[in-house]
């Protein structure tokens, strides 16, 4: 699944937010899921997955019995505000109000595909965002091909 393009949208009285067409038209509910996971990520965005992308995420950090501290934390973070969003027949889910309130999130918001989730933000931190990064473009290229280079022994950045 690879997520793409940027779309403002409204959330009705309901907390309602339809999904864009072009990100419905990828999913495959036997490959996906029927639902997405409305999750906090690390950008101070509220991301959302399928929840069987989500699934697989989650089983990759393994068992949280006796785990690590750092990753109890991040567990604890990350799934007590988690939510589980069925996608109803118009295609749209529900956003619990907690995570509108906690992310700024009114009646509109914008929708980023971003390779393999969405994120969520208001249309004006989008707009701050955008004017942040635009003149960073090459320095943001370049720190991403270092990036990509040392996680791929023997290639050059």
């Amino acid at each position: 699944m690879l997520f793409l393009g940027e779309f403002e949208h409204s959330i009705d009285p309901k907390g309602r937010l339809a999904i864009p067409a072009e990100v419905r038209a990828s999913l495959d509910a036997a490959m996906h899921g029927e639902a997405l996971i409305a999750a906090p990520g690390p950008n101070g965005c509220l991301w959302l997955w399928p929840e069987k992308t989500f699934a697989q995420l989650a089983a990759a950090l393994g068992g949280s019995l006796v785990g690590d501290e750092d990753l109890m934390a991040f567990e604890r973070l990350v799934f007590s505000k988690a939510a589980r969003m069925a996608i109803d027949g118009a295609g749209r889910v529900r956003l619990p109000q907690r995570l509108l309130t906690e992310f700024g999130i009114e009646s509109e918001v914008m929708v980023l595909g971003v390779r393999d989730h969405l994120e969520l933000m208001p249309p004006a931190r989008w707009r701050q965002e955008q004017d942040r990064l635009e003149p960073q473009q090459q320095e943001v290229w370049r720190r991403a091909r270092a990036a990509m280079g040392a996680m791929r022994p023997g290639t050059e950045s």
